[in-house]
């Protein structure tokens, strides 16, 4: 019990147990079959664009462009597919690589120009949705291809399709920042980036392919999106940045960078679905579910920045226990 109260994973995961817990005990209808079904599914976007949140986040970086980007790429796979005749598999490598390309644009600006990330990433978040209302005469783009929603809605072994990419990617990221030398180096930027550069690395190409694969990331998302409702729209994607980087956070990843854990954003995501899964099934408005992210987002940074002071706490709170 002690090492899992030290664990890194142990206050993800005792803050996703207590909202399942308020969360079942607010609604009956949160445990029915069909609505755990419904999360199961709803959690893959959030889950696979905060892969590309967190590896951004690690570099000390911050990209608050996903959402848009995801609009602009469903606006581009639609069109492509239902306009240009492009072959289902061939549009969704595309799509993936085209949010590469934009992934690697904000790189560009923000390491090699040296432009701040956030700057360039919330000029992004306006951009992209803009030229996502250029498509179609900025109207959505409806029944793209009638095998494109079993790549959502399919099955395998009884098990959404989603679960099996999510499971995929996250295994893949795991690996990548605990088992390989590009993955050190992220951590190693976002922890110093003055002695990463003394060490030999290249701190600028290692923050321009964070951003990369954020891109690569919301590509990704983006053909879950089309192929969850067999559309493209210019309003697609609101928000999402938010609960990517809320679930990233959440998970401890610390937006000073060099900290975090790619399997706690995937808790952290969780936690998010589950919240705002409550508060539609308890009939909140979305202008308060807003309010609730943003109160999330702020309680996790604050958690995040005084980590030192609540250990600090804790430990005295926990020797006049035992001393009394």
């Amino acid at each position: 019990m002690n090492a899992l109260a030290k664990s890194p994973i142990a206050a993800p995961l005792l803050a996703l147990l207590l909202v399942i817990a308020v969360t079942a005990f607010s609604t009956p209808r949160f445990l029915d079959t069909g609505n755990l079904s419904n999360l199961a599914l709803q959690v893959s976007i959030v889950a696979i664009v905060a892969i590309g949140s967190t590896f951004v986040i690690l570099t000390g970086g911050i990209d608050l462009s996903p959402g848009s980007a995801i609009a602009l790429l469903t606006m581009v796979f639609a069109v492509s597919v239902k306009f240009a005749g492009v072959p289902l598999p061939v549009a969704i490598l595309l799509t993936i690589a085209l949010g590469g390309v934009l992934g690697a644009l904000l790189g560009l600006l923000s390491a090699y120009l040296r432009i701040p990330a956030f700057i360039t990433t919330l000029a992004a978040l306006s951009a992209f949705r803009g030229v996502a209302f250029m498509f179609n005469n900025g109207s959505p783009v409806f029944s793209v291809h009638p095998a494109l929603e079993t790549i959502f809605y399919g099955t395998a072994a009884g098990l959404p399709l989603p679960l099996f990419y999510l499971v995929a990617l996250y295994a893949l990221a795991w690996y990548v920042l605990k088992y390989t030398a590009f993955g050190r180096s992220i951590y190693a930027v976002g922890g110093n980036p003055g002695a990463a550069a003394l060490s030999g690395l290249s701190v600028r190409r290692i923050q321009f392919l964070a951003f990369v694969i954020a891109g690569a990331a919301a590509g990704v998302g983006a053909v879950l999106m089309a192929a969850r409702l067999n559309s493209g729209s210019p309003n697609y994607g609101v928000g999402l940045e938010l609960s990517a980087i809320a679930a990233a956070v959440i998970g401890g990843a610390s937006l000073a960078g060099g900290r975090g854990n790619i399997i706690n954003t995937l808790i952290g995501a969780l936690t998010i679905v589950i919240v705002q899964n409550g508060l539609n099934l308890n009939a909140v408005p979305t202008s308060v579910q807003t309010v609730v992210i943003g109160a999330i987002i702020v309680i996790a940074v604050g958690i995040d920045m005084w980590r030192n002071e609540l250990g600090g706490t804790l430990q005295r709170l926990t020797r006049f226990g035992r001393t009394s």
